[in-house]
């Protein structure tokens, strides 16, 4: 075989090249390569090809929601449980997973004046009745069902509802629409003022802090839950519930009606098991308005 061609074979597989690169870099600074080895080209075009590192981090914060026992329990109480571990810790130890199923709203009138026109258009209302019986046929214990105040996300709150029966509807205002931070990179087509951001970035915050979080330790059961709102809302929670930059919001796309699935375990860890899923829809009642 060629050298030429050991050079493709290796860089072709996955992830690969980079130790390549590495281990070339380190044979050639101990001068293993001459002054006119092909190699260094090739070494050359390798380095140049190679991505920028990832930023480091200090890593997953695990008190992210400010709930971990052991920022729960003051310093005297676990002095005083001495080496046998402390009794406050173990009760304030969540024991149970919380399974937040976000619902963007379906589609709805653009055309309204105001919030009380914006109401859901034919097609949305079908695309709620596919989004409830989607959740119903998943066959889960839903816990409530918490809803936007908002015109759009009510009504949709309400159609799902008639496949859950006995699920507690709740309404909330903190879920409302709105501008949660200024997206990066920009973009030319929406631009709210800064005072929206300050306004309703306070508030979106304040309903991700309010929902999004571990379950508190008196809960003893895995909980299912429900929350019908809006795309700008759905995205941000996406971003700080994983701990992404939240500023990258905007780069993400939702279906009307779709469901985006978090995960939050006991010990604080979060996994996002589906976003946006809208494939229990035809394709002819999919939109994105």
């Amino acid at each position: 075989m060629s050298f030429r061609k050991a050079i493709r074979l290796a860089c072709g597989f996955a992830g690969g090249s980079a130790v390549l690169v590495c281990a070339a870099v380190a044979a050639d600074n101990h001068g293993y390569f001459g002054e006119r080895c092909r190699f260094r080209k090739t070494l050359t075009a390798l380095q140049a090809a190679q991505p920028a590192a990832w930023p480091t981090t200090n890593g997953w914060d695990y008190n992210w929601d400010k709930r971990d026992p052991s920022s729960m329990v003051n310093g005297k109480r676990k002095e005083s449980a001495g080496d046998g571990g402390s009794p406050d810790g173990e009760n304030n130890k969540p024991k149970a997973t919380r399974y937040i199923c976000l619902i963007r709203h379906s589609q709805y009138n653009l055309k309204g004046e105001g919030d009380k026109e914006r109401v859901l258009t034919p097609l949305g209302r079908e695309q709620a009745e596919l989004t409830g019986q989607r959740l119903a046929a998943l066959g889960l214990k839903y816990d409530v069902l918490i809803h936007s105040s908002m015109t759009r996300a009510t009504e949709t709150a309400n159609i799902i509802s008639k496949h859950l029966p006995g699920v507690e509807l709740v309404s909330c205002d903190l879920l409302r629409e709105g501008a949660p931070i200024e997206p990066v990179p920009p973009v030319t087509h929406w631009k709210p003022e800064a005072v929206q951001y300050h306004e309703d970035g306070a508030r979106i915050e304040a309903a991700f802090r309010r929902y999004i979080h571990r379950a508190d330790p008196k809960q003893k059961e895995d909980s299912y839950e429900i929350i019908v709102c809006h795309a700008n809302v759905i995205r941000y929670f996406v971003c700080r519930a994983l701990q992404f930059p939240p500023e990258g919001w905007l780069r993400m796309g939702l279906n009307n009606g779709s469901i985006t699935w978090l995960t939050i375990r006991p010990n604080g860890r979060v996994a996002l098991r589906s976003l946006g899923d809208s494939g229990f829809m035809p394709p002819d009642k999919l939109s994105r308005t």
